[in-house]
């Protein structure tokens, strides 16, 4: 009797493991199924940032606006025509 006890339990284990490998790689197929199948819209991109060209001459922003919020040390080197390297 404790033989088939060991084979009645060693095909239980058996079973539930196929059975949950199958219900895994069900469930693993519908999700990449879904996920072929999802579509995207495509999100409009805005253009990379480009950095200025350190060859190009240096043109400063005189803008009232622009004025009123920058430093001393700044218009000090824009009115040098140096690239300003201070906020």
């Amino acid at each position: 009797m404790n033989r088939f006890r060991k084979t009645v339990a060693a095909a239980t284990i058996a079973g539930s493991m196929l059975a949950g490998g199958v219900i895994g790689a069900t469930l693993y197929g519908v999700s990449a199924v879904t996920a072929a199948a999802a579509t995207t819209t495509p999100s409009p991109t805005t253009p990379a940032a480009t950095a200025p060209d350190p060859n190009a001459p240096f043109v400063s922003n005189e803008a009232a606006a622009h004025e009123a919020t920058e430093s001393a040390a700044r218009e000090a080197q824009e009115t040098a025509g140096i690239r300003p390297t201070v906020p």
